[in-house]
């Protein structure tokens, strides 16, 4: 009977760990993203008045956390299975839109419905695209 010989390791015995660097596209997108949330974020706070400081921190603020938030998932995506992957496009999607549609002054339930709305769908589509793409 014949036996499978071994096949050596990546590298051999030294596998070294392989530094990833950060494409121009890595670092745009999120920051774009972020910039153009934050400036709504702030402009629906606004309401048709003069701006404030404390619209600005919050435009600000919130920008820099969907942006490091894009930026988290666009590092961890290759290593999620793809239902996974698309969940958590979809949650990110849901608590944004969820939060900008609670800066009008509508109910919370109205906020909730609406995220969760635009969340499933851009969950089904998301794994639409990972699905019919996946190599």
């Amino acid at each position: 009977m014949a036996t499978h010989a071994a096949m050596p390791g990546r590298g051999g015995s030294r596998a070294h760990a392989r530094t990833r660097h950060h494409t121009p596209l890595a670092w745009a997108l999120p920051l774009v993203l972020g910039v153009v949330y934050g400036f709504y974020a702030a402009f629906i706070r606004r309401d048709g008045g003069p701006s404030t400081g404390g619209q600005v921190l919050l435009g600000l603020v919130s920008g820099v956390a969907l942006a490091v938030l894009c930026f988290a998932v666009g590092r961890i995506q290759r290593s999620l299975p793809r239902e996974l992957r698309a969940a958590v496009y979809g949650a990110l999607t849901a608590c944004a839109i969820g939060f900008l549609v609670s800066l009008t002054d509508t109910s919370v339930l109205r906020s909730t419905v609406l995220g969760l709305v635009v969340g499933a769908g851009v969950l089904c589509v998301s794994f639409y695209v990972f699905y019919t793409r996946e190599t």
